[in-house]
């Protein structure tokens, strides 16, 4: 760990960020601060209900424990399918730090300008839908709440546990902790609720991929006390998480040294189409020859190869023409790969995990601590709403909202998530391959992800007997309802300057 990381502590950091709160349940509270002298006192009383991250890890190991005493029908003095924990995480905007005081209107003192100008500003940038050919003139089709045109969103309260019931009640005592008289500081803009996807599909969004497979590995956090990072997991800096640490200091020397532990959040709503993408899965699938009897569904090859994983999660890098669950249950093997980058053959260039990973694709142009971990992020989303209904498998078409609560963290906004959107998933030049062997061959967008203003969407790759073919996307099947950016602060800095009290000194 760097010298000036000597004093890192996981009780100072909040628990989403580095670990991840524990949930079958979230509850997203986007609130206005009304009333700040009364906001700022009030503070006090919820930071220690913030879950920290010495405490997230803690109730991780509490409940790795609780599934194997039930496993074992030894549940001992506790009872019940879940174990009674809640945790709650509190996030900031731009516009909620400037309602405080923390930060002077008009200025950047996080050194952080998309977070300074607001997602709203940026959706033209991340060519989301919307009415406009500038970025000035844009309106992005969001909802309402996030196009913020009555009410400021200032912050954003994250309840997550074992039920709506048990997320909803610790929601309710915050709520009281900022009312007094019956006179709230805060109040409310939008409340979102995700689960995680019931039965069989725990731990799959809504297209049925498993997710959050490929997370990076934090140096001093995912390497300590024995701890190693699973095989062909990245370790990062500690700074590609946190402000103030590692490698951020010296990128970023102008920030506040109240941010000191904190991470930048983006947020995003992201509804799937899921039974149009079901179709036009079956409709461009290539038929099976009838030698390989066993050979998977056509259109479950062709899913895989545009996300770069079978729906378990195992790797077609690995295993390229049939899906082995085996494979994918083990973390010692189910991402311990790198790509070839002279072919895309096994897996797409385009392919989701490809453009947000792409694995040995840029060694070409430096070593993977230059190219490729900065743009790392930690990813903490769930999804929301129902499962796809009987009426809409046989329409095939979407009747019910339903998608991902995207959440990432990072300590720049602008090589982690925006990075990410534009310059990768959005990008059809991206990764640049070796030798293609076709003149002008772009390997396509992402297609899960990847957006493109005014224009046809299309990616090579999906066709392993012809891997220069184009295959046109007649629709982008995820499609981003609006989302802001904020800043997650430091226990210290909430107990100090996000309270109205002085600065945390070094000693602090």
């Amino acid at each position: 760990m760097a010298d000036q990381d000597q004093d890192f502590q996981l009780s100072n950091v909040q628990g989403d960020i580095l670990i991840g709160l524990s949930k079958i349940t979230e509850i997203f509270y986007f609130f206005q601060i009304t009333n700040p002298a009364a906001f700022q006192s009030q503070l006090p009383n919820l930071t220690p209900l913030i879950t920290t991250a010495d405490k997230a890890t803690g109730e991780k190991e509490a409940i790795r424990a609780f599934k194997v005493r039930k496993q074992q029908k030894l549940s001992g003095i506790i009872t019940g399918d879940v174990l009674p924990v809640v945790g709650v995480n509190i996030a900031f905007s731009q516009k909620g730090l400037v309602k405080l005081g923390v930060i002077p209107a008009g200025t950047d003192a996080l050194d952080e300008p998309l977070f300074a100008a607001g997602q709203k500003s940026d959706a033209f940038a991340l060519a989301d839908k919307g009415v406009g050919d500038s970025p000035e003139k844009f309106t992005p089709d969001w909802d309402e709440a996030f196009l913020q045109q009555t009410h400021e969103i200032h912050g954003v309260l994250l309840v997550t546990g074992g039920s709506f019931d048990m997320v909803n009640d610790k929601l309710d005592a915050i709520k009281a902790i900022f009312t007094v008289d019956n006179a709230s500081s805060i109040a409310e803009v939008a409340t979102l609720a995700g689960d995680v996807r019931p039965g069989k599909e725990k731990g799959h969004e809504h297209f049925g991929y498993k997710d959050g497979i490929s997370q990076p590995a934090i140096k001093g956090v995912d390497d300590v006390d024995g701890k190693k990072p699973l095989p062909g997991q990245t370790l990062v800096d500690l700074g590609v998480a946190l402000v103030g640490r590692g490698k951020d200091v010296e990128n970023h020397p102008k920030r506040a040294p109240w941010a000191k532990d904190g991470s930048f959040l983006a947020f995003r709503k992201l509804p799937q189409f899921v039974p149009e993408f079901d179709k036009f899965l079956v409709d461009n699938s290539k038929p099976i020859e009838d030698d390989f009897p066993d050979a998977p569904n056509p259109a479950d090859i062709l899913g895989a190869r545009m996300v770069g994983r079978w729906k378990s999660g195992a790797p077609l890098r690995i295993t390229p023409l049939a899906d082995d669950k085996e494979l994918a249950d083990d973390p010692l093997r189910n991402n311990k790969f790198k790509f070839n980058p002279d072919s895309q053959e096994m897996c797409p260039f385009a392919a989701h995990i490809r453009k947000m990973n792409p694995r040995k694709d840029l060694l070409k142009f430096g070593p993977s601590e230059a190219t490729v971990d900065p743009h790392l992020i930690l990813r903490r989303g769930i999804p929301f709403g129902p499962e796809v209904t009987t009426e809409e498998k046989l329409t095939k078409r979407t009747k019910y909202e339903r998608g991902l609560y995207f959440v990432s963290y990072q300590s720049d906004l602008q090589q982690g998530f925006s990075f990410l959107q534009k310059a990768w998933a959005n990008n059809p030049a991206f990764p640049f391959p070796k030798n293609p062997g076709v003149e002008n061959f772009q390997p396509g967008f992402d297609p899960i992800i990847g957006q493109v203003h005014g224009e046809v969407r299309a990616m090579t790759g999906h066709n392993d007997d012809a891997t220069d073919e184009s295959l046109p996307l007649e629709r982008q099947w995820v499609q981003s309802k609006g989302g802001e950016y904020f800043f997650s602060p430091s226990i210290k800095a909430l107990r100090t300057v996000l309270a109205g009290q002085p600065e945390p000194t070094p000693t602090q």
